[in-house]
């Protein structure tokens, strides 16, 4: 069994992997490793199983094939409190059934640092005021959390996650509900975070322009069982995914910058891809 990390092996491993839904294959003996340092967007149309994959990265799904390893363990073979001090999942949605301050919500990510009688500490509650803190919640800490808006919400729990400490962070769907300048400043959060030795993140986006921006690679799934893996830029070109979201995106430059929006065309237009690359 898996006692301790070691940050010397690579932060997670697909083998083979191949989910399905019901009689469609997602992905099909999908096999990539995702190193520390690196920012990941998964990325695809809505059904693609971008949540189901982030689901069986975490261990909380098994795959109908392969398997996935965790710093070249599997996770089978991890013991759970171990497994939660390495990587961190945040859920497309966390519902709220009792009242509680947020700080409390914040401080429940420090479970997996709990000992003895399973009290916090102060080193504790230091951890759950500076995530709160970084991300510009630190007026909110006393709120109660069912008087929260959606998109506060979203806010605290990426707060928590990064309070539990874990140098992998599984994100689904961390921008949604956030308007444009709190969904720049996470992901400016999460690209600091990942500056510190041994950390990565992967995140689940449908913002092809942010993910450009801000990550370092990408995993396009077209939810046919194809995956596309690599640089972002390499991925996220106009031709791929034109063809996996089925409708023409084009490039646009202004100086350094760069944006992929819609292109005009007719309901009959095809469309053709050229610049393909390899399959993760």
């Amino acid at each position: 069994m898996m006692h301790a990390s070691n940050l010397a092996q690579p932060s997670l491993s697909a083998q083979r992997v191949t989910l399905r839904a019901g009689a469609r294959t997602l992905l099909d003996a999908f096999t990539h490793t995702f190193y520390p340092g690196e920012i990941w967007c998964v990325a695809g149309p809505n059904g693609a199983g971008k949540t189901t994959l982030l689901s069986t990265l975490a261990g909380l799904r098994q795959p109908a094939a392969g398997h996935v390893e965790l710093d070249g363990v599997g996770l089978a073979d991890w013991h759970g409190q171990p497994l939660a001090q390495r990587r961190a999942l945040m859920p497309q949605s966390a519902p709220d059934t009792f009242s509680a301050s947020v700080l409390d919500v914040v401080m429940l990510n420090r479970f997996p640092h709990l000992t003895g009688w399973g009290w916090e500490r102060e080193v504790d509650r230091e951890a759950a005021r500076a995530a709160l803190d970084v991300l510009g919640l630190s007026d909110l800490a006393a709120r109660d959390v069912l008087s929260l808006s959606g998109g506060e919400r979203q806010r605290v729990a990426l707060a928590a996650v990064l309070c539990q400490a874990a140098p992998l962070l599984l994100l689904d769907e961390p921008l949604a509900h956030l308007d444009l300048h709190h969904q720049i400043q996470c992901l400016e959060v999460l690209h600091e975070w990942t500056r510190e030795a041994g950390r990565s993140v992967l995140f689940s986006c449908h913002d092809l322009n942010l993910a450009r921006r801000f990550a370092t690679h990408a995993l396009l799934l077209d939810g046919e069982g194809a995956a596309y893996a690599g640089p972002v830029r390499d991925v996220l070109t106009p031709a791929l995914t034109s063809r996996v979201f089925g409708y023409p995106l084009v490039l646009i430059r202004e100086g350094d910058h760069e944006a992929l929006i819609p292109a005009a065309r007719s309901r009959h237009e095809s469309l053709s891809v050229h610049d393909t690359p390899a399959r993760g």
